[in-house]
């Protein structure tokens, strides 16, 4: 029998918790604050050679877990917003990327 969530506050998936990003400034829905304007957030993925993008991404996947279940909500805000930057400078690059036949499900 599957139970429903406890959970009682206001943002309860990681990215319901995802700060609103203006693209300039992290904005905190939960504090309403924003960022100092010049605060790095990572070099910009278009920056990135091949080799320096996958090794981000693989820098962010191997500490997933830990920053889901450890790490403050605005560590958590950046970790899914700089994920989502790399993977879609990834995707962007590489649109006919090679598919492993394998890891398809039969329709």
């Amino acid at each position: 029998m599957m139970t429903g969530s406890v959970r009682q506050d206001d943002f309860g998936s990681p990215e319901q918790r995802m700060p609103e990003w203006d693209g300039d400034n992290v904005h905190d829905r939960a504090s309403g604050e924003a960022d100092s304007p010049g605060e790095l957030l990572g070099v910009d993925p278009a920056e990135l050679d091949d080799e320096d993008l996958i090794r981000e991404m693989q820098s962010l996947h191997r500490t997933r877990l830990d920053t889901l279940r450890h790490a403050s909500d605005s560590a958590l805000a950046n970790h899914l917003r700089r994920t989502a930057e790399l993977e879609t400078e990834y995707l962007a690059r590489h649109p006919g990327r090679e598919v492993d036949p394998h890891r398809l499900r039969d329709a």
